[in-house]
Order: C-alpha cells, then sequence, then structure tokens
C-alpha cells in the first residue's frame, strides 16, 4: 500500500478542494460583486452634486463595501470554524499532523480569492457609476491620481480582513461567536471608543481594521488620517497577530 507524503502542495490542493465545494463560498462571493454594483449605481444614479462633499470619490463609489466587510468575514469564519462545529476538524488534523500547513493553506486561499474578487468587482464597478456620477462634484477616472491606488487597496484591505476572520474563526471554534466578534471590533467598537474624549484613543482607533480599510479607500485620505501604507501595516499586523494566537491554540489543544 502506498502512502502519499504530506507536502505543503498536497495540503493546498485539499484546502483548495474543501474550500470550492462548499455552497457557502459560492454564495458569499457572488455576494461581493451583487452588492457592491447594486449599492454603487444606486448611489450614483441618485447623487447630485453637493449631496455629499466631503465623501471621498472612491468611498462613495464602492459603498456596497460596508457589505463586503461582512460577507468576506463570514467566509473567513467558515472556512476555519465550521470545521470544528462539524466535526471534520479531527479529520484533517489526522491526516496533516502538524496542523499549522492547514492553517496557512487555509490563509493563503482566502487571501488570493478575496483579493481577485474583489478587485474585479471594483474595476467593474467604479466606471460603471462613474457613467452615472458624469458632471457631478464626483466625477472621476481610472487615470485620475490616487483612484487604481484607492481600488487595489480595497481589495487588499477587504483579502486581509478575510484571512483576519479565518483566524478568528480558527481562535474560537465557533461560527456565531466568530461573527459577534468580528461584527464588534470591526464595526461597532471604533464607533463607541471614538466618543471618549481622548485624543490617545481617538489615535488608537483610526489604527482599527474598519478605520484602516477606509483610509485605504480614499483616494485622497482627509487631514487627520492615517497614510494609505500606514493603514495597510496596521491591518496586517492585525491579521498577523490573530493568526499567531490561532496558530498557538491549533498547536496546543484538542481538536
Amino acid at each position: 500500500m502506498t502512502t502519499l507524503a504530506v507536502t505543503p502542495a498536497r495540503v493546498l490542493h485539499a484546502e483548495w478542494h474543501k474550500l470550492w465545494t462548499l455552497r457557502s463560498t459560492w454564495l458569499n462571493l457572488a455576494l461581493i460583486p451583487l452588492l457592491t454594483i447594486g449599492t454603487g449605481v444606486a448611489v450614483g444614479s441618485a447623487y447630485e452634486s453637493g449631496d455629499a462633499t466631503g465623501m471621498d470619490t472612491v468611498l462613495l463609489t464602492l459603498l456596497g463595501m460596508q457589505f463586503s466587510q461582512i460577507t468576506v468575514g463570514v467566509l473567513g469564519i467558515l472556512s476555519t470554524a465550521e470545521e470544528h462545529s462539524t466535526g471534520l476538524a479531527r479529520s484533517t488534523m489526522a491526516a496533516v499532523p502538524a496542523r499549522l500547513p492547514v492553517l496557512w493553506s487555509k490563509a493563503a486561499l482566502l487571501g488570493a480569492v478575496s483579493f481577485l474578487t474583489v478587485l474585479a468587482t471594483n474595476l467593474i464597478t467604479f466606471p460603471l457609476v462613474q457613467t452615472f456620477l458624469t458632471g457631478t462634484d464626483k466625477e472621476a477616472s481610472l487615470g485620475d491620481p490616487g483612484i487604481l491606488r484607492a481600488l487595489v487597496g480595497n481589495a487588499a484591505g477587504l483579502a486581509l480582513l478575510a484571512v483576519l476572520a479565518a483566524g478568528l474563526g480558527a481562535l474560537l471554534r465557533s461560527v456565531p461567536t466568530s461573527v459577534g466578534v468580528l461584527i464588534g471590533v470591526v464595526m461597532i467598537l471604533p464607533e463607541v471608543l471614538r466618543m471618549l474624549p481622548y485624543d490617545v484613543v481617538d489615535d488608537a482607533v483610526r489604527h482599527f481594521p474598519g478605520k484602516a480599510l477606509e483610509v485605504l479607500t480614499h483616494a485622497d485620505p482627509a487631514p487627520g488620517m492615517t497614510t494609505p501604507g500606514t493603514a495597510l501595516l496596521s491591518l496586517a499586523l492585525w491579521t498577523a497577530a490573530t493568526l499567531a494566537a490561532a496558530a498557538v491554540i491549533l498547536k496546543r489543544r484538542d481538536v
């Protein structure tokens, strides 16, 4: 009887097969262009000059990103936490006793799939919505300064958020708990903290994942915002810290 060695390529292939055979993967990925393009067209067709003077053009065009944050987050959480909920994780870890290659493979696949899906969606949404914004104060083209960087930055930020969510799912091993924590940390907590009258808290909130993603979606960051490079670094550090914590738990705890 021939026994195949466990190699990184085989682990990656196995995780790819699991990701694409889940109906939830297709559903979540389909929602990204559906909600982003639909929201963009709805906003663009109703917009009149002066309606959102202080809002960045790219952020206005990609307002559906608010839904994409949840969609890619749920996708990441399902890829890890659901395996523990169903017991499939026991079979996975029996096949890959080292365990960590499974986590790295999931993170790499989720990051790549999320990035490509969001980037393709952004490159369709922006020119489409601009057909409605022609002649308004939000008219812009892909060649204008900062536009392409913001479209790519948004895709990179959401890809990192998907990987962060996968780490959270592996850490907490519960889909409902992980979704609750993700929404609380990414969307609710920063807004609550910003109401506190302390400059140090306000400075810290700018580096939270949701706020960093917002900066990455600006062609021209407003005064007081961090730079896109700093925002990307902050989001990468949140993701790396969550994955590192998940890796420690995965090695030390029973499946």
